[in-house]
């Protein structure tokens, strides 16, 4: 980085996730705006481990390729990059390539031929295995320390990288980066430091920047358009109706962040605790005394696997005596459907199972008791869940459940309830379930060392693809 950066960069990011809908009056703006680059994130371990387990996206395909459509059209316009971080939601080789492929076909129909360079993030379970026993593996809570076992639980494993390899990409001519998992931050920083830009500034606005208009007082919007300096940057939404104030921007340092001024990134900490957000203008919040802190390079280790199969079913329950003591009725529900299963069906097929009840308008989502005076809800919704090996045993447990989950009362004495279910037949079955096993870092010497980066030259002749792979 040079001693001195008198410039400026003006990174574009185009929404908060690839596929999540870009606005082309919004790039329009961005580009009128002088835009060096677009930057966007495409994915997240928000939405759980089943995108990763599986290697597919969340989002539609058709989504992302009019999202795609918008990018590469702005591109062929003006031959700024477009970077992409965490593609196909979670970043692993199955989900870089779906993207690819959508990248690649939206080129050949715009008669474009860039040149893409991926970064793959995925690891090998011998290699994650290697720098384990080298202690070189340390647990995030809540998780302890990491065992071969679990390692090989996992069906796929993504390290998430920092702003090295997207500068490595840049460096070798890239006009369109697709990375595997990377952090969301990284992203949107990696342009404005390989251009030489403070890293301090330059890593705060890629966090401000990394759920696009999210950090504006408006949500009506999909981007937001940062400018970084020599000391600080500028945030501004991409529609003349909207503006951000010091609250919408500073705010953003909390989200999925548990410390509102250190953000712990690949090689260092993000410390605002210094830093200054004035409002500039109507629209536009400028911020001053970011820092950058170096720190011992580290790589957050992220695993999901394939588990147990599930069966739910759904009823709708206004019975005043149910809600009268939801909880009472949760517990001698849940205890009942438990007898009828072990009762119903051989122990030596139940194996590994487990029932719950989610209700649904009272405690749903934490499961926790209420404070004691709660008044009761005028209805809710009770979700009956079995877990078992395999996908019809699930569904047989719910069919041995059916007719007490949709009758039981709760007064014992009184005439035998009938619920609202939802559908019918009354037993969904859900499929597998997908859980996380690795939440953990590794520490390296060497940024690219668990990355690998393939070429896509759209314009070689006779061929859509030539590679060259490059291992740190």
């Amino acid at each position: 980085m040079p001693e001195q950066f008198t410039g400026s960069v003006k990174v574009l990011v185009s929404s908060g996730s690839l596929g999540s809908g870009v606005r082309e009056d919004e790039i329009e703006f961005g580009l009128a705006l002088g835009a060096d680059v677009i930057a966007t994130d495409a994915g997240s371990t928000d939405s759980g481990a089943a995108y990763l387990a599986t290697g597919k996206s969340k989002n539609s395909r058709g989504a992302v390729k009019r999202d795609v459509t918008l990018l590469l059209k702005a591109h062929a316009k003006t031959g700024i990059p477009v970077i992409v971080g965490t593609s196909g939601q979670a970043g692993g080789d199955l989900n870089l390539d779906w993207t690819r492929d959508i990248f690649v076909e939206v080129a050949r129909e715009l008669g474009i031929q860039p040149r893409i360079a991926l970064i793959y993030s995925e690891q090998d379970k011998a290699d994650i295995k290697r720098l384990n026993q080298e202690g070189r593996i340390s647990p995030l809570a809540p998780l302890g320390p990491l065992d071969d076992g679990t390692i090989d639980e996992c069906d796929h494993i993504v390290a998430a990288i920092g702003v090295e390899p997207f500068i490595a990409a840049l460096e070798g001519g890239a006009d369109i980066i697709l990375a595997g998992r990377a952090t969301d931050t990284a992203v949107l920083a990696c342009y404005p430091i390989w251009k030489g830009a403070p890293w301090g500034p330059s890593w705060h606005a890629g966090k401000t920047g990394e759920c696009g208009a999210q950090c504006a007082a408006e949500r009506d919007g999909a981007g937001i358009f940062l400018t970084i300096d020599s000391d600080g940057f500028r945030v501004e939404p991409l529609t003349a109706a909207n503006f951000c104030t010091p609250e919408s921007v500073s705010e953003h340092m909390l989200y999925e962040n548990a410390d509102p001024f250190r953000l712990i990134e690949p090689g260092g900490i993000l410390d605002v605790s210094d830093a200054r957000y004035v409002q500039e203008d109507r629209r536009t919040v400028r911020v001053t005394g970011s820092r950058w802190i170096p720190a011992p390079y580290t790589m957050k280790l992220e695993g999901a696997a394939a588990g147990q199969y599930q069966t739910v079913m759904l009823v709708g329950i206004q019975d005043p005596d149910v809600l009268a003591d939801i909880d009472g009725f949760h517990d001698k529900l849940l205890a009942a459907l438990y007898e009828r299963t072990r009762k119903s069906m051989p122990a030596d097929e139940l194996g590994d199972f487990h029932i719950s009840l989610r209700m649904y308008g009272w405690n749903g989502v934490t499961g926790q008791p209420l404070p004691a005076g709660t008044p009761p809800p005028p209805e809710i919704a009770a979700m009956f869940v079995a877990t078992a090996d395999t996908q019809d045993l699930a569904t047989d447990i719910a069919r041995a459940c059916n007719p007490y989950f949709f009758h039981f009362p709760a007064v014992m004495t009184k005439e035998l309830p009938s619920y609202g279910f939802a559908f019918t037949p009354a037993d969904i079955p859900r499929g597998q379930i997908y859980t996380f096993k690795l939440n953990h870092v590794v520490a390296l010497d060497n940024p690219l060392e668990l990355v690998r980066m393939v070429w896509l030259d759209l314009a070689h002749k006779g061929s859509a693809v030539t590679k060259e792979t490059m291992h740190g």
